[in-house]
C-alpha cells in the first residue's frame, strides 16, 4: 500500500511539473526547459543564466556559487538548501551533477530567487518568472523623494522596491541611460587577497593587527551594497575569506560581461622609506607599464599573492607584454585612466590622507579583464591613523561610497559612448 501511495504522489507530481519556465524582462522573453527527474523538477544551470543574467562560480567539486543582482546563493551538491547572506534557504530537491552538468531545482527559481533577490517575481499561473529593472531612489532639492529608471509596468506587475539604509538623505546618482544595451551596468568588485592571502598586516609595531584581506572584503561588500541600491548589477569575486587565482579574477569579470572592474587593495610603506610609518594616502592604478621605482613596489606587493596559488595556476607565463600590444586591451587602458582619475579625485573629497595621485604599473590581478579596471590601493595600513580610519565601519563606508560615486560618474559618461560609437567589444 506505501508503495501504491508513493507512486501515485509520484504521477501527481510529474502532471505538475511544466515542461518549461519562462523568464521575461520586458520584451525579452526566453524558455527554460523543465526536466523531471527522480528528484523532482530541475533545470539546467547552463541554461537559466543568460535569463537571470546570472554567473555561475564554482568554488569546490561540489560547491557552487550563482551569482544573480549582486546577491550570492551558495549551493551545495546533495543538499537541499541555499545559503544567502548567512541565511539558509530550503530548496524543493537538491542540485545535482549529471555528464558534468549541473541541474538546480525549479524552486530554486521560482521560490528562493524571488525572495531573496530584487527585481524577480513569480506567477505560478503562467509558470513565468518576471525580471524587472531595478528602481532607483533619489531625493529632490525639496526633499520630496522620486524614482529613475522606473520601467513601465502595470500596478500588479510592479517588483518590490530596494530597503533603504542610512544613506537615504543623500542623493543616489541614476544609472547610465542604456538605449541598445539589452542590461544594466554590471560592475565587478575584488576584494584583494584572502584566504592563506593575508595581505599586508598593520600598523607598524602595533600588538594588535588589521590585515588587508579582512579590510578590503569588508570595503568590498560595503561597496557591493551601495552600488546595488543605485541599480547597479554586481558580481565579487569573492564573498568569504578564501583564495581566488590572481588570473581567476579577470575571468570572473569576463565571464560576468562586466562594464568596469574594481580591485580593492591596501598600501604598505617601504620598510627602507626614511619615516616608513608616517606614510599616507591613497592612489588608484590602472594597468600599463611602471614608470616608478614605486609604481614598481606596490605592483610587487599586490603580485606576491600568486606565491599562494597551485604551481599550475601561477606558471602561466607573463602576458603583460602580449596585453599592453593589444588593440583592443589598449582601448580599454584608455578607459581604465579615465577611470582611474574619476575613482581618485572622488576619494579626495573623503579620505583624510594624502591624494598621492593616479599610477601604472603591471598588476597581474588587471590583465586578464578585459574592460576598464583599476586597482585602489585605498591607504596605508603600516600608519597607525589610517589603520584605524580603514578598520572602521565609518571609514569603510565613507570609501566604499566615494568609489560607488566615482563609479556612476564614469559609467554615466563613458559606457553609451563605447558600446554605442564603437561598438560591444568580446
Amino acid at each position: 500500500m506505501i508503495t501504491l501511495f508513493a507512486t501515485l504522489a509520484l504521477l501527481q507530481q510529474a502532471r505538475d511539473v511544466p515542461a518549461a519556465l519562462t523568464v521575461r524582462e520586458g520584451e525579452r522573453v526566453s524558455s527554460v526547459a523543465v526536466v523531471t527527474t527522480r528528484l523532482g523538477a530541475m533545470i539546467r544551470a547552463q541554461d537559466i543564466l543568460l535569463p537571470l543574467g546570472a554567473v555561475l562560480m564554482r568554488d569546490a567539486p561540489d560547491r557552487f556559487r550563482l551569482v544573480v543582482g549582486g546577491s550570492e546563493l551558495e549551493l551545495t551538491i546533495g543538499m537541499a538548501y541555499a545559503r544567502v547572506r548567512g541565511t539558509t534557504q530550503l530548496l524543493g530537491a537538491a542540485p545535482a551533477l549529471s555528464q558534468g552538468q549541473l541541474f538546480l531545482p525549479l524552486s530554486l527559481v521560482t521560490d528562493v530567487l524571488p525572495r531573496v533577490v530584487t527585481g524577480f517575481r513569480y506567477d505560478a499561473v503562467a509558470v513565468e518568472l518576471r525580471r524587472f529593472s531595478t528602481v532607483v531612489s533619489s531625493r529632490r532639492a525639496n526633499g520630496d523623494s522620486a524614482r529613475v529608471g522606473q520601467p513601465r509596468r502595470s500596478a500588479a506587475d510592479s517588483a518590490p522596491p530596494l530597503a533603504s539604509d542610512a544613506r537615504r538623505n543623500e542623493r543616489a546618482a541614476p544609472p547610465p541611460r542604456t538605449e541598445g544595451r539589452a542590461r544594466r551596468p554590471v560592475v565587478v568588485i575584488d576584494a584583494g587577497h584572502g584566504g592563506p592571502d593575508r595581505g599586508m598586516s598593520g600598523p607598524a609595531g602595533a600588538k594588535r593587527k588589521m590585515y588587508e584581506a579582512d579590510v578590503t572584503l569588508a570595503v568590498a561588500k560595503q561597496l557591493r551594497d551601495v552600488l546595488s541600491d543605485r541599480g547597479v548589477d554586481l558580481v565579487m569575486t569573492r564573498t568569504t575569506d578564501t583564495l581566488i587565482a590572481l588570473a581567476d579574477r579577470g575571468r570572473i569579470a569576463n565571464r560576468a560581461k562586466g562594464d568596469v572592474f574594481l580591485s580593492i587593495h591596501v598600501n604598505a610603506a617601504n620598510p627602507r622609506w626614511r619615516d616608513p610609518t608616517g606614510a599616507r594616502g591613497f592612489e588608484t592604478y590602472f594597468l600599463s607599464e611602471a614608470k616608478t621605482d614605486d609604481e614598481r613596489r606596490v605592483a610587487a606587493l599586490e603580485n606576491e599573492a600568486v606565491k599562494y596559488e597551485v604551481e599550475s595556476e601561477a606558471n602561466g607565463g607573463d602576458p603583460l607584454s602580449f596585453i599592453l600590444n593589444d588593440m583592443k586591451q589598449n582601448e580599454y587602458l584608455r578607459e581604465a585612466s579615465a577611470l582611474a582619475q574619476t575613482v581618485q579625485r572622488s576619494l579626495g573629497a573623503v579620505h583624510p590622507g594624502t591624494n598621492r595621485g593616479v599610477k601604472q604599473a603591471g598588476f597581474r590581478v588587471l590583465v586578464g579583464a578585459f574592460m576598464p579596471a583599476v586597482l585602489v590601493e585605498v591607504g596605508f595600513g603600516t600608519n597607525a591613523a589610517e589603520s584605524a580610519y580603514l578598520s572602521s565601519a565609518t571609514g569603510q563606508r565613507r570609501i566604499a561610497t566615494a568609489i560607488a560615486d566615482a563609479t556612476l560618474a564614469y559609467l554615466s559618461r563613458y559606457v553609451e559612448r563605447r558600446s554605442v560609437g564603437a561598438g560591444e567589444l568580446p
